[in-house]
């Protein structure tokens, strides 16, 4: 009960901010000519279009001046002095109880509208329908005295009001009311309507409640309350849902009471921007939650850039139906729509140019996304920056670096840029070249290199099919040899722990084949420098020796059957290590 209280309420509020008061509306609503020029007398009473003679028939009529309110019928002086505001008064009875038509399309040009099948100085504004009696409300274009061109009501609609009048008297709600609550008025409503409308607002809540839940059957056998995603979308929709039915409701209701023409006018369109509020929030409402449906299922599936490309379009809809909600308020207020776009075309134009930067991005932006070069998350190198993806955003997207400072490069630089992608390794390549002293013997070097081979295949973390070590220059002061092979892992920290794993055992080899690294240096021989060690260059060319002895020289390459039998047969973590050994 709370909860249907607080809503009634809200509504409540909602109408009374949007109720604007007659003194503030009618001068917008009362549309005016085009500005006056020395040459072209204007009419006091703005009588000069058709939408100035009926706003000031009906604000003349609204405070009661049915002298002047007479001023706007097409009546001979005489005519007009005797009965002009009796007939005033009837014709403001009448309107207000029997016009169907929409003050909106009213002309504002002194010319007015040209119609098919009517005189060009004719405006036929609406009809006035009262039981079985009709008459078209229709305007005129006629000369004053004083030269002007102005709009009258003309005297055909004048000689049927008498008739409608009484018709619509019979009809009237108001014999059977408190005097005063029909007398009263306030803004021009009579209090018994301003009570009727409240009391209509709780009303229209409570029926949109129920329209609300009744409409939300279907989704529960469909989807039931179990389902997650299902519950979700009832609960997104139902507070827009109900403004929308709420409005419609009161609408209907409101019909019934006939108000004043004017105010009648003002409600339509305070409910109407209501009602264009609440359907655009649904709308968004509901495409929101389908794109989030979709995006979470192509992040479930992997396909990460397509989620980053509909969270920007997420963005760009939010914004197209924040346009189309403001053009619908402006045209339901009566703004000339066919001048506001052409002015939006030629300012679109406008902005284009000086936004050609913007508009960049914006495409550079989508073409990254679409074409999934990066997503958010992945680690990659910009130039000669590298970072991770944090954030792919209209205009730029933001890289965190190693350096934990935020990298933003516009999204048009980022089409046209290098952009190297390390998450998408699948494995990592280990690339050192080892200098080796000039002292080393080519046993030495033969059996280092079969060494470093062995290693590399029997190392269950390097890919052993195009693992390689080979001597590939004679510099100045040393021999150098490359290292070639695949590390088997894609993380980052892992490949430097396996690599210092490798350059640590090579560092082993290359101690035990009786060599050592050179330095960029010449090496000055003394007298007390034993030199290389002898002992160990015996056992390597022993080694060497022997391989050739039994024909099995791994040079230029160990055969497939001990590559076979050594893959993988290193134990790694090395049995001294603390991750081995985690006790």
């Amino acid at each position: 009960m709370w909860f249907f209280l607080k809503r009634s309420l809200w509504l409540l509020v909602c109408a009374a901010a949007f109720v604007p008061a007659p003194a503030q509306v009618l001068p917008q609503l009362a549309s005016t000519p085009a500005p006056p020029t020395n040459s072209t007398p204007q009419d006091p009473l703005g009588r000069d279009t058709p939408s100035g003679t009926l706003y000031g028939f009906l604000q003349a009529a609204q405070a009661g001046n049915y002298t002047t309110a007479a001023q706007y019928l097409q009546l001979s002086p005489s005519r007009r002095q005797s009965q002009g505001e009796e007939l005033a008064q009837q014709l403001k009875a009448v309107m207000d109880r029997a016009f169907q038509g929409n003050l909106r399309r009213v002309s504002t040009q002194p010319e007015g509208t040209p119609e098919e099948g009517e005189p060009l100085d004719h405006q036929q504004i609406g009809e006035l329908v009262v039981g079985d009696t009709e008459a078209d409300l229709t305007l005129v274009r006629a000369t004053n005295p004083s030269g002007v061109r102005i709009w009258l009501i003309s005297s055909d609609t004048l000689s049927k009001i008498p008739e409608l009048y009484e018709q619509a008297r019979v009809h009237q709600v108001e014999t059977r009311l408190p005097a005063f609550l029909v007398k009263e008025t306030l803004l021009g409503i009579p209090l018994w309507q301003w009570l009727a409308m409240l009391v209509g607002i709780p009303v229209a809540a409570g029926v949109a409640f129920i329209l609300v839940r009744l409409l939300r059957l279907p989704f529960r056998v469909w989807a039931p309350e179990k389902t997650p995603s299902a519950a979700a979308f009832r609960v997104r929709i139902s507070n827009p849902l109900w403004v929308v039915l709420s409005v419609i409701v009161h609408g209907i209701l409101t019909h019934y009471l006939r108000l004043p023409l004017l105010q009648r006018h003002y409600y339509q369109e305070t409910a109407g921007v209501v009602l264009i509020v609440g359907f655009c929030w649904l709308l968004w409402r509901i495409a929101q939650w389908l794109l989030r449906r979709v995006r979470e299922r192509e992040l479930i599936t992997q396909h990460l850039g397509t989620g980053s490309l509909i969270l920007l379009g997420e963005r760009m809809l939010k914004a197209a139906i924040f346009l189309l909600a403001a053009f619908a308020i402006l045209r339901s207020l009566g703004v000339d729509m066919t001048a506001a776009l052409a002015g939006l075309g030629i300012g679109g134009i406008a902005v284009a140019l000086a936004a050609q930067k913007t508009l960049e991005n914006l495409l550079g932006g989508m073409s990254v996304l679409a074409d999934e070069v990066i997503r958010v998350g992945d680690v990659c190198r910009f130039g000669d920056r590298t970072g991770t993806v944090e954030d792919i955003s209209l205009r730029s997207t933001r890289i965190r670096t190693p350096e934990r400072t935020q990298l933003s490069i516009p999204n048009g630089t980022l089409a046209t840029m290098n952009i190297e992608n390390l998450s998408l390794r699948d494995k990592i390549l280990f690339n050192p070249k080892l200098k080796l002293r000039l002292e080393t013997s080519p046993d030495q070097l033969r059996y280092l290199l079969a060494e470093v081979r062995r290693l590399l295949y029997q190392h269950p973390k390097v890919e052993s099919e195009g693992a390689r070590a080979r001597l590939i220059s004679f510099d100045d002061s040393s021999y150098t040899v490359e290292i070639f092979c695949y590390v088997l892992t894609r993380d980052g920290a892992e490949f430097l722990a396996i690599g210092e794993d490798l350059l640590l055992r090579i560092m082993d080899i290359v101690d035990s084949s009786g060599s050592g690294l050179a330095r960029p240096s010449q090496t000055l021989f003394v007298g007390r420098d034993s030199g290389l060690d002898k002992d160990k260059r015996e056992a390597a060319h022993r080694q060497v020796q022997q391989w050739k002895d039994s024909g099995s020289l791994p040079f230029p390459d160990f055969a497939a059957r001990q590559i076979s039998e050594i893959s993988n047969s290193l134990p790694y973590p090395p049995p001294e290590s603390a991750v081995r050994n985690p006790k």
